[in-house]
């Protein structure tokens, strides 16, 4: 497996119990299990949730699902 497709999953995973839609920022970080620590690590790479957090963009929101927030995430992150 990748380091982008393993951080895909671990996103996917730590979102597993958020009930979407999502609509903004905070409503995305408290879903996380640790919040803004939220760590996701693959090999050398280590992305937090606050991390995250810096390449969303307003308009990416509502968020439906963990998927869709995990191919942002990893898209603008660029893994």
């Amino acid at each position: 497996m990748s380091i982008r497709d393993e951080i895909h999953a671990q996103i996917e995973g730590a979102l597993k119990d958020a009930k979407f839609p999502i609509k903004t920022p905070d409503e995305l970080l408290a879903a996380m299990p640790q919040g803004a620590a939220t760590r996701c690590k693959a090999g050398d790479c280590e992305l937090t949730a606050a991390d995250a957090g810096k390449v969303l963009k307003e308009t990416d929101f509502p968020f439906k699902s963990a998927k869709e927030v995990a191919d942002v995430i990893v898209e603008r992150a660029g893994l």
